[in-house]
């Protein structure tokens, strides 16, 4: 079972990698949204003007700490599912004050909320399995 949990894992740290590298990269080169065909109006309901901000907390929370994850995992640091379940949380309350910021459900916002779901269940599962020896 650790092994299906830990590809699992593996295969979501990369997902929400690569998206949030991408999304985060395209929001920061393109404060406006419309590399993403979104528009600032988007914003009207939160603290920001344009997407630079939010593009960066993307990149660096949900990009760059999947793929630190990732390398706890592989490389097999202690309590390395400690920060799967960490990542999970960060990705789900992303997409939580996501939704109650834009006052909008996105099917982007399902996808991405059930792969932090998945991340948290895959680290507690990986925790109580090392910690069964």
């Amino acid at each position: 079972m650790k092994t299906f949990y830990k590809i699992l894992a593996a295969l979501l740290l990369i997902f929400n990698g690569v998206g949030a590298i991408f999304g985060g990269g395209n929001l920061i080169n393109h404060p406006d949204g419309s590399s993403l065909s979104w528009t600032v109006d988007m914003l009207k309901h939160t603290p920001f003007n344009d997407f630079l901000i939010p593009g960066i907390i993307l990149l660096t929370a949900n990009g760059v700490f999947s793929f630190v994850v990732l390398g706890m995992m592989i490389f097999g640091l202690k309590r390395y599912s400690t920060f799967i379940m960490l990542q999970g949380f960060i990705l789900s309350g992303w997409i939580v004050i996501q939704v109650i910021m834009l006052q909008q459900i996105l099917s982007l916002h399902l996808i991405m909320g059930g792969t932090g779901l998945l991340l948290i269940v895959c680290g507690w599962r990986l925790a109580g399995i090392e910690g069964m020896r």
